[in-house]
């Protein structure tokens, strides 16, 4: 039986780049993975300048594996087993936890830290490869090794290595601020959302919901897109606006080719609300130019005029083909093809403008006392906190604002 892996050693991605930030960068990445990892209390973290340790305690090293895999800010990382730092212990540990039964070809790669160690990289290798090959039918193979094992030998622990596993590498989410994220139930905004937490922002979500016309089938595909995109930071905290009556109220006092930029209007002015008082620097929407006929850069302007807030669009100059691909890979694709409609596609008129003119947009809005029904919505709303994995239930907190 191959021997059981005990921890986990993480290696950091572009974060090692960032010189007098780096110690505050690890300490936001540790602070993320613990995060994360909250549905397995079992595990204990270590951070070092060059490495990351987990000790997993006997929690199950492939779940833990497939929840760090989603952790912004590593390069990669290695389910490992830690022994002391002596050869008798290294030649063991490597002997147990590989699974010789089965013919294959191996390459052993030493790396010695602690120079003070007795025997150097290279004897390691040799001594290891000479164990496998004695015990064993593999063969060592330099170049294109089915097994590599790597034996890395510090000053208290030497750590055994048989894999090496990609991290999702960007940065550590929330050195890069924070940003409220428009969340539809669509394939756009979850890849949005995915993007800016890569480049190290932390986000909130707000979602508009319009019941009865839109169903809790849909405010629940949102919720699921939440909790599919939360590990990636460890939690999200979702905002649902009720915008019934706002949205309504559009219908009633402008022309229908207008509504969805004038939809799109309101949904900037609450979310830049919302955003101050979450202390946010930036809105992020999924808007991809031309996709639809309200995706225009005219429309654009519009929308962009009623807020002085920086407005983010990650996926504005990709195609539908790149978006579905990143959302395939992130695997909401699924989740957002369900068929309940949000808001603004059961609203979407027959023939909306697509060159909306700022002035008409003020003109239609000065029908109605818009800014009491913002306000109102934004009053309104309900927050819930979105774990991974701990939980399908949603965590109101009516304590935030």
């Amino acid at each position: 039986m191959a021997y059981r892996y005990d921890h986990i050693l993480i290696r950091y991605g572009e974060l090692s780049l960032k010189g007098k930030n780096r110690n505050s960068f690890i300490k936001q990445l540790l602070a993320n993975v613990k995060l994360a990892l909250k549905a397995y209390p079992g595990l204990e973290f270590e951070k070092q300048h060059d490495r990351m340790y987990i000790y997993l305690h006997d929690e199950n090293p492939e779940a833990v594996s497939e929840t760090l895999a989603k952790v912004f800010g590593i390069s990669s990382f290695s389910l490992a087993v830690k022994t002391e730092p002596d050869m008798d212990a290294i030649v063991q540990a490597c002997m147990e936890s590989l699974d010789l039964s089965e013919k294959k070809t191996f390459k052993v790669a030493a790396r010695r830290s602690d120079k003070n160690f007795p025997v150097i990289s290279d004897q390691i290798n040799r001594i290891v490869a000479t164990a496998i090959l004695k015990n064993s039918d593999w063969k060592v193979d330099v170049r294109t090794p089915d097994v590599k094992i790597v034996v890395e030998v510090h000053s208290d622990a030497a750590y055994i290595m048989t894999d090496k596993i990609p991290g999702a590498g960007g940065y550590p989410v929330g050195v890069g601020g924070k940003a409220m994220v428009l969340l539809s139930g669509g394939i756009d905004s979850p890849v949005a959302s995915y993007l800016m937490m890569k480049r190290g922002v932390h986000i909130e979500c707000v979602h508009f919901a319009a019941p009865p016309y839109t169903s809790q089938n849909a405010q629940d595909k949102v919720m699921a897109l939440a909790e599919l995109i939360s590990p990636y930071q460890g939690e999200i905290l979702v905002h649902v606006v009720p915008f019934t009556d706002l949205q309504l109220a559009i219908y009633q006092n402008a022309d229908e080719s207008y509504a969805i930029t004038l939809m799109r209007r309101m949904m900037m002015r609450i979310a830049t609300k919302l955003a101050q008082k979450r202390h946010c620097q930036a809105i992020a929407t999924g808007e991809s130019i031309g996709q639809v006929a309200s995706q225009t850069l005219e429309s654009m302007q519009a929308i962009n005029a009623v807020t002085t807030m920086p407005l983010i669009r990650p996926v504005v100059c990709m195609d539908k083909v790149e978006i579905i691909d990143i959302s395939k890979k992130i695997n909401t694709y699924e989740t957002s093809i369900l068929p309940f409609e949000d808001c603004c596609t059961i609203f979407t008129p027959k023939n909306p403008v697509t060159k909306p003119r700022i002035e008409k947009c003020e003109r239609y809005e000065s029908r109605f006392d818009w800014e009491k029904m913002v306000d109102w919505c934004v009053d309104d709303v309900k927050s819930y906190w979105i774990h991974p994995g701990v939980s399908n239930e949603e965590e109101q907190d009516e304590d935030l604002f």
